[in-house]
């Protein structure tokens, strides 16, 4: 960051319309402005990005308090929330059968987003100190959600999603599979024939994340052209955490 005074980070739900604008015109920004996603309740002219899912959700935000600036942001569904909601959002593009059959509490992560400037330090594991909050406070055993990959060229993605499905793949009691509408095979190459250094550059910070607390992805990438993305399901089963990097994100010493 090209700042003078360091950040002041704080994590809190919002609570009120102010908060939850602050939300959505950061993930403009990241969602609409850098990646070229679209959206029927998109908002150029507030510079929102929004959608019906938005009220059913618990919103966490992390604030630099130096600033006064919502700089992180992430999105939280409770079984309960979904039921009001009448899914999960990410049943849309994945099947979540084995998931909703596990008798397990579940709890949906999504729009996960940075500001720009926050990317590559510390904001990522406070705000993911403040999840592991929320994740104690009600009780969670499984998170899952949708992460993306910028782009549709699926070909392009080749080495990362090959990596994905051939050394994280879900077990068969927790493997969601994408819908067949957007399904794209993740196997594209052979575990052989990988490419293990080109693959890990290629996959996205926060999917490693995922992955160094032992996250697992469900059966297939599904192509997201509203949003311009390739999709995974990620998978975190909190009874198979990686204590030490669980630890780590909780802001504890391992």
């Amino acid at each position: 960051m090209n700042s003078v005074t360091a950040p002041d980070f704080s994590v809190k739900l919002a609570r009120t319309d102010s908060d939850l604008l602050a939300a959505q015109r950061l993930r403009y920004e990241v969602f609409v402005e850098e990646l070229g996603g679209i959206g029927a309740m998109v908002d150029h002219d507030l510079r929102l990005e929004r959608d019906r899912f938005d009220p059913f959700f618990d919103h966490l935000l992390l604030r630099d308090e130096t600033r006064d600036l919502v700089v992180g942001v992430y999105r939280v569904m409770r079984q309960d929330q979904a039921r009001a909601a009448g899914q999960f959002y990410s049943a849309d593009e994945y099947d979540l059968a084995p998931l909703m059959s596990s008798g397990r509490s579940l709890l949906e992560l999504g729009r996960s987003c940075l500001h720009r400037t926050y990317r590559g330090g510390m904001a990522l594991h406070h705000l993911w100190a403040g999840l592991a909050g929320y994740i104690a406070e009600h009780q969670i055993d499984i998170l899952f959600g949708v992460a993306s990959f910028h782009g549709t060229d699926a070909r392009a993605l080749a080495q990362p999603l090959g990596m994905l499905h051939h050394r994280h793949l879900a077990p068969k009691d927790m493997r969601v599979r994408a819908r067949a509408e957007g399904f794209q095979q993740m196997d594209m190459v052979a575990e052989q024939a990988l490419d293990r250094r080109a693959a890990m550059l290629a996959i996205p910070p926060l999917i490693k994340a995922y992955l160094r607390l032992g996250g697992v992805v469900g059966e297939g990438a599904f192509i997201d052209r509203s949003f311009n993305t390739t999709d995974v399901c990620l998978i975190l089963d909190t009874a198979r955490m990686n204590a030490e990097q669980a630890n780590r994100y909780r802001g504890l010493r391992g």
